[in-house]
């Protein structure tokens, strides 16, 4: 059998905001601070609700879960980004490409599920006051 004209996909070159050298260690550093500000702020977030039992309730148990959705988004594609603010090949693999994209989609579906399911809570909880504790119960949530 006679092999046809193809190209077998393995790389693909990351282009960048910028080509101009004298911007990369200030665009470096204003995403290294935004991105460790997120990160800090949605583990400080976990952290403050998993230590704190006056905050087990269903809706502080789904802010933590967002934040912890939040801080695996962010971490999805900055840190490869921040890598190649420095380094002359700015190639990545296929491979690489296709474990950014599906995390990065994973973690968007899940965080609209999240929104979607405290908005249900926050609608129980004024619309039914009544009924919150009957239908927000514990085997619900955990």
């Amino acid at each position: 059998m006679e092999k046809g004209n193809t190209t077998l996909l393995t790389e693909f070159v990351l282009t960048g905001l910028t080509y101009q050298p004298e911007w990369q260690i200030p665009l470096f550093l204003l995403f290294l601070i935004i991105y460790l500000i997120t990160l800090m702020g949605n583990l400080g977030l976990i952290a403050l609700i998993c230590n704190d039992p006056h905050l087990h309730i269903p809706m502080y148990l789904f802010l933590g879960n967002l934040a912890f959705v939040d801080a695996w988004l962010s971490s999805t594609v900055t840190p490869k980004m921040l890598v190649n603010f420095f380094t002359k090949n700015k190639m990545i693999s296929f491979t690489e490409c296709q474990v950014q994209f599906f995390s990065f989609a994973i973690c968007v579906t899940t965080e609209c599920f999240l929104l979607a399911t405290m908005a249900y809570d926050r609608y129980v909880a004024i619309c039914k006051p009544l009924l919150y504790p009957v239908i927000m119960n514990n085997r619900l949530w955990c």
